[in-house]
């Protein structure tokens, strides 16, 4: 039954199959059935001009569609994972996301270690000793703890 509604619809079926593989796209998550989808286009695109071709035989067609899907998922994946999807960068780095800014030593560095209030949390914090009250500038992020330095 397959073969006979290929047989019929002749290159259109590549046509078909590329717009239901888009259509499932946007009820299935991710990004993935683009790719297939736009590879089962182009080959409907060739289809359409080597339909009467004798190298274009179903095995012909069904290996440049595995080749075009695999070729577009990587290169769809490619495209897709290079750009940051947040225009916040430091959204899950709270610690990195103080990086430049100033405060007020809450309690001395004593032995390189103290406190800087920012915002409403205090912050522990490494840097040369100084008294309460200094002018501090945070330079690092080093996981929990700030690295600071005199103004």
């Amino acid at each position: 039954m397959l073969a006979r509604i290929v047989a019929e619809l002749g290159p259109w079926s590549w046509w078909i199959a590329g717009f239901v593989l888009l259509a499932a796209e946007m009820m299935v998550p991710g990004v993935f059935l683009v790719w297939i989808g736009l590879a089962a286009l182009a080959v409907g695109i060739l289809s359409l001009l080597l339909w009467d071709a004798a190298f274009w035989v179903w095995q012909t067609q069904l290996i440049l569609f595995a080749l075009l899907a695999v070729a577009a998922t990587f290169l769809g994946r490619r495209l897709t994972l290079s750009h940051d999807a947040t225009d916040e960068p430091f959204l899950n780095q709270r610690g990195a996301s103080l990086v430049g800014r100033t405060a007020t030593l809450a309690e001395p560095i004593a032995e390189g270690r103290g406190r800087i209030r920012l915002d409403d949390t205090i912050w522990r914090v490494i840097g040369p000793n100084l008294p309460a009250g200094t002018q501090v500038k945070v330079v690092a992020s080093n996981g929990r703890d700030l690295v600071v330095e005199p103004l």
